[in-house]
């Protein structure tokens, strides 16, 4: 088990600039925390905040969100605008995009997962399933997340 609490945030959080082709609207700020990677390298859960701006991100993983502080207002690729505020959840497909307008700042947990080929997927619950039905250990606990690990946009 790994516990955080987010006074430990501020060490080793890392600053960055949304990428300059991604902005629509001001000069958006973020800091990303990397609070955790699973054991098998496909999941890591991360603390996120930025600061005023508009913004595209494009997804290359499945994102799942909740919103602790601040708000968002998300327009999906039919154009439709939804808020984000504190206690929403939301959900972001890898290979979708969006564009974020953030009026003030936001901070949110993300939990990011690899996606893999379906017939891949299917064979690992298999294995995990005969893996149980024998009497075997799944896979450990995860662990915390690597010094250097790659930062979220969005």
């Amino acid at each position: 088990m790994i516990i955080t609490t987010p006074a430990t945030f501020d060490l080793g959080a890392q600053t960055a600039r949304v990428l300059p082709r991604w902005v629509l609207g001001g000069a958006p700020v973020t800091r990303t925390w990397n609070v955790l990677r699973s054991r098998d390298l496909t999941s890591d859960i991360v603390v996120w905040e930025c600061t005023a701006g508009r913004f595209e991100c494009h997804y290359s993983q499945d994102e799942a969100v909740i919103v602790v502080a601040g708000e968002a207002f998300i327009t999906d690729e039919k154009g439709e605008e939804r808020r984000l505020g504190p206690g929403d959840l939301g959900f972001f497909p890898a290979g979708t995009s969006a564009v974020w307008r953030v009026p003030e700042s936001i901070r949110k947990i993300a939990i990011l997962r690899e996606t893999m080929w379906r017939p891949v997927g299917v064979g690992l619950k298999i294995w995990k399933r005969l893996l149980r039905i024998a009497g075997k250990p799944l896979a450990g606990p995860a662990a915390p997340a690597q010094k250097g690990s790659e930062s979220v946009a969005g």
